[in-house]
């Protein structure tokens, strides 16, 4: 029993933490999301303060890895998002491990108690005594030898439970962050190109000019 309350409180403190971070990460993701690009629609420069600024939160840093290049190539930016996209998402499976391990390992804890439980109380077991009172004393110690299985699948069932609602609301962000990263991408390949026609145009208002200079 003490491996299994172990884990317990192992798990307990891993699904407390974990519910802290997702509802501090999804109480304001659409509102820094939508502020960071529309800022990028009309000002780029700006954008990336904007994104500084809540650099704390996971799309914010997210997006602020490609927005505080100075004109980097569009691959450049890509290879950036797709970068900080991995180390975001990594970060968001943090406790994982933890819960898995946990919903592992307490069955089996629980499990191997119980079985312990039993060989000894089965032990003390004589044939003679068998349909007797003398039995009652081993009769008690098996029932208690599987409170450990009932605690184990307990402590693994809870665990499971919120493993899973962690792994859906992960899987939710991987779209989000892959939708954002898509139209902050697209924004910035409109400024370059935007940027290619300014220079392009420059180049040629200048070359009649040097032509005539020699």
């Amino acid at each position: 029993m003490w491996p299994l309350i172990f884990l317990s409180i192992l798990a307990l403190s891993t699904i407390i933490e974990r519910i802290w971070f997702w509802t501090q990460t999804l109480l304001n993701e659409g509102k820094i999301l939508t502020q960071i690009l529309e800022t990028a629609s009309r000002n780029w420069e700006i954008a990336a303060k904007v994104a500084r600024d809540y650099r704390e939160h996971p799309i914010a840093k997210f997006l602020y890895a490609p927005l505080k290049l100075n004109n980097p190539e569009p691959e450049v930016f890509h290879f950036a998002l797709e970068s900080a996209a991995d180390d975001a998402l990594s970060a968001m499976r943090r406790g994982d491990k933890i819960l898995e391990a946990v919903i592992a390992l307490s069955p089996l804890l629980g499990l191997l108690g119980t079985v312990l439980g039993l060989i000894r109380s089965l032990a003390n077991i004589q044939i003679s005594d068998l349909g007797t009172s003398s039995t009652t004393g081993v009769t008690l110690g098996i029932s208690e030898s599987l409170i450990s299985t009932a605690t184990g699948l307990i402590v693994a069932i809870v665990s499971l439970a919120f493993y899973r609602l962690f792994q859906a609301l992960w899987f939710n962000q991987v779209r989000i962050f892959r939708k954002a990263g898509g139209e902050l991408e697209v924004i910035y390949r409109q400024k370059w190109m935007d940027l290619d026609d300014s220079r392009y145009a420059l180049r040629s208002n200048r070359d009649p000019l040097e032509q005539r200079e020699l």
